[in-house]
C-alpha cells in the first residue's frame, strides 16, 4: 500500500498577525455595526410589519401592567415600581435586539430573588439604604456588568449552564413564589415570605384559621384565570375558524381579572372608612426620574449579591431568547442580548426601576400575537406609560387578585412530570442536578439552590472528563453485493447490541477515545490502556524464571498469566488509536501517549507500531508529529519500505516522489512522510497488518 504524503500548511504566527492587522479596520467597523442590529431591518419596515407589531405590542402591554404591579409586591416594593421597571425595557430594547419576540420587564423569578436579597441586606447592621435605593442600585450595577460582558462578547458563558440546572431553578422558584402568595390570596397577615419556603408553608398552614374575606376575591379569581385559559383553548380547538379570537380572550385574562376584581372591590369598599379587604390604595402617577445611589459604599453593600442578580438576568434572558429563536427560525446573538439588557437596566435605574430581564410568558404572548419586529415593544411601552398616568384607577385593586395573577403565572414554570420522567430515563445524574436545585431552593434560598445545582453539574462534568474511559473496537461485517470486497464497521467489542463482532487480527488492538485527551483524564487513561493490553496480549519482556527472583513491582494479572501459560495470547504488534472524538490534546495527553508507548514497547520487547485514524484537528496531528509518532520509535525512524526509486522535479517545480509505479505529489515544503496517520480505521488496519485495502 502506498504511503500518504502530507504537507503542513499552517500559517506562521507572523502571517496570522499580519492578516489580523489588515482586517482590523473592517472588523472594527463590523463590530460597531453589530451593536445596533436595528440598522439591518429598519429600512425595510412596512405597513404589514406595523400592523403585526401594533397588535402584539398592545397585547403584551396589557399583560405587563398587572404582572408588573404584582411582581413589585414580591420584591417588597410599591406596585408602581413594577411599572417603572416595565416601560424602559420594552421601550428601548428594539434598538439593540436580535430577538423579535422578546419582552423585557419584571419577572417573577428575578422579583423573588431580589426580594430575598433586599430583605437580607436590610437586616445588616448599620444599614441606612432603603429597599427602593437597593433595588435601583442593583439594577444599575447588574446592568453595567451585563453590558461589559456583552461588549466583550462573552455571551457564550450561558452555554456552560446545563438545562437541568435551569429547570431546577425555575421549578424551585415557581414553587417558592406560589407558596409565598397563598397568605396574600387568603388575606392572612404576618407571614414573612422571604424565609425558607418550607417555613413559609408551615406558618401559612398554621394560620389558616386567620383567613379573611380576601379569600372570596383571591380564590374565585384564580379559578377564573384557569377557566378562561383552558376554556379558550378548548373553544379554539372546537371552533378553529375563531381560534385567534379565543386566543386573545385567553391572553387578556390577567388584565380582565384585575379590571373585574377592581370594579367589585370599588362597589364593596366605596364609602367605607376602612376597606374590608386589602387593596393597593394610593398609587403615585407619572414617571419619576432620579439618580440611583451608585457610589462605592452601595457597591460594597451589594457585594457578592451582584453576582447572583447578574447571573439570573443573563441566564433567564438568553435562555428565553434562544428558545424563541429556535421556535421561529432566526438566530439570536447572545452577546448582543447582554448589551440590550445591560443598557435597559442601566437606564431603568434612572427611573427607579429594579432589575428586569426577558419574560417567558409575555414573550410567548407576543410571539403568538403575530409580532413582526422588535419595534412592537414601543407600543407596549406606550400602554405602560398611559397606565402610569392613570394610577387613580388602581386604588381599589385587591391584593388577593394580584396574588392570584402571580400564582397563575408562575405555576406554568414548574417542570412537568413528563419532563422529569424523560430526564430520569436519559440521565440519572441530570435528574440529581434537577432535584438538588429544587430541594435546596425550598429548604434554603433560590440563590443557594442555583449555586448548589450548578456546582453539582460542574463536579459531574469534571468527573466525566477525568474518567472518560475508552472503547476497544472490533469489526462488524456489513452486507455487500456478491463479488464486492467485504466492508466493516468498527464498534465496541463489549456492546451487546452487536452479536457478530469480530476481534481485530492477532497482535493488533483498536482503541477509540471517547473525548479529549487532556490533563484531568490522561493519567487515568494511561492505566486503563496498559491494563487492557496486559490482559489481551502476551508479555515478551525478559523476566526471571523463579518467582523469588521476579521484581517486587512487576504487575500481575490472573487472566493474563493463565492464558499466557497456554500460549493463547498474541504478542502486541500494533495499536490503532481512533481519534474521531479527540478534538483537543494537551502536553499532558501527549506525555501520556509517550509513556504508554515506552511501557508497551518494553512489555512486548520490541517497537510496537502506533497508528492514528480519523484525526479531524490539525493541531492534534501536529502535536503527535512533534512527539515523534510519525516514526516507529519516536527517534527519527524512517520507514524502510519507503524506498524512493526516483526523485525529480516537474517543469513547474513540484517535487515528485515515486515508489514503483505509484506517484505522490508534494506541493510545498517541508514534506512529511507519515506512515502512521490515516483517514480511516480500514486504512490504518491495512498498514498495521501490511495487507492491501
Amino acid at each position: 500500500m502506498p504511503n500518504r504524503i502530507y504537507t503542513n500548511k499552517r500559517p506562521s504566527l507572523n502571517d496570522q498577525s499580519k492578516g489580523y492587522l489588515r482586517s482590523l479596520p473592517k472588523n472594527s467597523l463590523d463590530y460597531v455595526k453589530s451593536l445596533f442590529p436595528i440598522a439591518q431591518w429598519i429600512g425595510r419596515y412596512n405597513l404589514t410589519w406595523f400592523a403585526g407589531d401594533l397588535v402584539a405590542g398592545l397585547t403584551a402591554g396589557a399583560v405587563i401592567i398587572p404582572q408588573g404591579m404584582a411582581y413589585a409586591k414580591i420584591v417588597g416594593l410599591p406596585p408602581e415600581y413594577g411599572l417603572y421597571s416595565s416601560f424602559v425595557g420594552v421601550s428601548i430594547y428594539f434598538l439593540f435586539a436580535t430577538s423579535k419576540d422578546m419582552t423585557i420587564g419584571p419577572t417573577a423569578v428575578v422579583s423573588l430573588i431580589l426580594g430575598q436579597i433586599i430583605a437580607e441586606l436590610l437586616e445588616l447592621p448599620g444599614m441606612h439604604f432603603t429597599a427602593i435605593q437597593l433595588a435601583s442600585a442593583l439594577s444599575l450595577f447588574s446592568g453595567m456588568f451585563s453590558l461589559i460582558f456583552g461588549i466583550l462578547r462573552l455571551g457564550f458563558i450561558v452555554d456552560f449552564i446545563p438545562s437541568p440546572v435551569i429547570a431546577g431553578f425555575m421549578t424551585g422558584s415557581a414553587i417558592t413564589i406560589s407558596i409565598g402568595q397563598i397568605s396574600k390570596l387568603l388575606g392572612i397577615k404576618g407571614i414573612k415570605t422571604t424565609e425558607a419556603t418550607y417555613l413559609v408553608l408551615g406558618k401559612t398552614l398554621g394560620a389558616l384559621g386567620k383567613t379573611k374575606i380576601d379569600a372570596a376575591f383571591g380564590i374565585p379569581f384564580l379559578i377564573y384565570l384557569y377557566l378562561i385559559k383552558y376554556g379558550s383553548r378548548y373553544a379554539g380547538r372546537r371552533w378553529p375558524h375563531r381560534e385567534r379570537f379565543f386566543f386573545f380572550i385567553e391572553i387578556l385574562r390577567n388584565i380582565s381579572a384585575v379590571i373585574i376584581g377592581t370594579l367589585i372591590s370599588y362597589f364593596v369598599n366605596h364609602g367605607l372608612k376602612k376597606p374590608i379587604i386589602s387593596i393597593l390604595t394610593n398609587v403615585p402617577s407619572g414617571i419619576h426620574v432620579s439618580l440611583p445611589v451608585g457610589n462605592a459604599e452601595m457597591f460594597r453593600t451589594c457585594g457578592t449579591k451582584l453576582i447572583t442578580v447578574t447571573f439570573i438576568l443573563i441566564l433567564e434572558h438568553v435562555a428565553i431568547a434562544k428558545s424563541f429563536g429556535r421556535i421561529n427560525d432566526y438566530k439570536v446573538n447572545e452577546s448582543q442580548e447582554l448589551i440590550a439588557i445591560g443598557i435597559t437596566n442601566v437606564i431603568g435605574s434612572l427611573f427607579n426601576g429594579y432589575p428586569s430581564t426577558g419574560s417567558f410568558s409575555r414573550t410567548a404572548i407576543k410571539s403568538k400575537s403575530g409580532v413582526r419586529t422588535p419595534l412592537a415593544g414601543v407600543f407596549s411601552g406606550i400602554l405602560v406609560i398611559i397606565a402610569l398616568y392613570s394610577t387613580a384607577a388602581f386604588y381599589y385593586i385587591p391584593d388577593s387578585v394580584l396574588a392570584a395573577v402571580i400564582i397563575h403565572a408562575v405555576l406554568d414554570l414548574i417542570s412537568s412530570p413528563a419532563y422529569v420522567k424523560q430526564l430520569w430515563k436519559i440521565s440519572y445524574f441530570d435528574t440529581l442536578i434537577f432535584v438538588t436545585g429544587v430541594v435546596v431552593s425550598l429548604f434554603s434560598t433560590i440563590e443557594n439552590g442555583i449555586y448548589a445545582s450548578a456546582l453539582l453539574a460542574l463536579a459531574i462534568l469534571l468527573l466525566r472528563i477525568a474518567r472518560p474511559g475508552f472503547n476497544a473496537l472490533g469489526r462488524l461485517p456489513l452486507q455487500t453485493t456478491k463479488g464486492d470486497e467485504p466492508k466493516y464497521a468498527y464498534v465496541p467489542l463489549n456492546n451487546p447490541t452487536f452479536e457478530s463482532v469480530m476481534n481485530p487480527p492477532d497482535g493488533v488492538l483498536i482503541l477509540r477515545f471517547v473525548g479529549p485527551l487532556v490533563y484531568p483524564n490522561a493519567k487515568y487513561l494511561d492505566g486503563q490502556i496498559v491494563d487492557y493490553v496486559r490482559i489481551h496480549t502476551k508479555k515478551y519482556s525478559v523476566q526471571a524464571d523463579k518467582k523469588g527472583d521476579r521484581p517486587w513491582n512487576e504487575p500481575t494479572n490472573k487472566i493474563n498469566e493463565k492464558t499466557a501459560e497456554k500460549g493463547n495470547l498474541p504478542r502486541l504488534n500494533a495499536i490503532i488509536y481512533d481519534f474521531s472524538a479527540v478534538g483537543m490534546i494537551d502536553s499532558t495527553g501527549i506525555s501520556t501517549l509517550i509513556d504508554i508507548r515506552k511501557e508497551l514497547n518494553k512489555y512486548s520487547n520490541h517497537n510496537v507500531e502506533y497508528h492514528f485514524a480519523n484525526i479531524t484537528n490539525i493541531n492534534v496531528e501536529d502535536s503527535l508529529i512533534i512527539a515523534g509518532f510519525d516514526t516507529l520509535n519516536g527517534n527519527g525512524f524512517i520507514d524502510d519500505e519507503a524506498i524512493i526509486a526516483k526523485s525529480a522535479k516537474d517543469d513547474d517545480g513540484t517535487t515528485i516522489i515515486a515508489k514503483g509505479d505509484e506517484e505522490s505529489v508534494v506541493v510545498d515544503k517541508p514534506k512529511i512522510l507519515k506512515k502512521f496517520f490515516h483517514l480511516t480505521i480500514d486504512e490504518a488496519l491495512a498498514a498495521a497488518t501490511n495487507t492491501p485495502l
